[in-house]
């Protein structure tokens, strides 16, 4: 397998980690940098990570995380983006607007604390390992192509924390534009990305 191949299919598997990223950022705005490049350096080391284990277990285990993957991805994301979406409808709740009003707007390092909150390590571990279940399945795959694992989980894992610094980029400038909205709205795409994995 070539460069060119290997990269269109780091593009392909880094989708739904580009989406959740999106998605975080969307809820965290007020995430200090170290927190949201956390996303790009987790995401991208399980995505390579989770196709050199493909390669190396997938005999064993293969059958098994197919299986089982979109149940998953379905739990972890969906349980996820539940709880953002409540978390973001609270907020646009008139008594709570009214209430932050009262109370003036809140300082810098608590919209920080706030951000980080969302972006816990331990939350992102858990996103982390739903979006790169497929990379499983395609380690094994590549296992049985004859393909080199090593470099292709390399370049996979390095385009997946690319994109995913592009996609800190597009949250950022999506958000302000839908203001408060904006974690209802990571939610419902961390929802339909486990629903997506579940059905299909």
């Amino acid at each position: 397998m070539g460069l060119g191949e290997c990269l269109v299919l780091g593009v392909a598997l880094a989708m739904d980690a580009f989406a959740v990223t999106v998605s975080n950022t969307l809820a965290a705005p007020g995430a200090r940098r170290r927190r949201l490049l956390l996303m790009p350096l987790l995401f991208g080391l399980f995505q390579g990570l989770m196709t050199l284990l493909g390669s190396l277990l997938g005999s064993l285990f293969g059958d098994v995380i197919e299986r089982f993957s979109g149940l998953v991805a379905l739990v972890v994301l969906g349980a996820i983006g539940v709880n953002m979406v409540r978390e973001g409808l609270g907020v646009l709740r008139p008594v709570a607007a009214e209430e932050v009003a009262a109370k003036g707007s809140p300082a810098e390092e608590d919209r920080d604390c706030g951000g980080d909150d969302v972006l816990s390590p331990g939350r992102l571990l858990l996103e982390a390992v739903a979006t790169s279940i497929d990379a499983f399945a395609v380690g094994v795959s590549l296992r049985a192509m004859g393909v080199a694992v090593g470099p292709a989980s390399a370049v996979i894992g390095l385009v997946t924390a690319a994109l995913c610094v592009a996609a800190i980029a597009c949250g950022r400038w999506v958000g302000p534009r839908i203001g408060d909205r904006a974690q209802v709205a990571g939610g419902v795409v961390l929802v339909a990305l486990g629903v997506k994995a579940f059905f299909f």
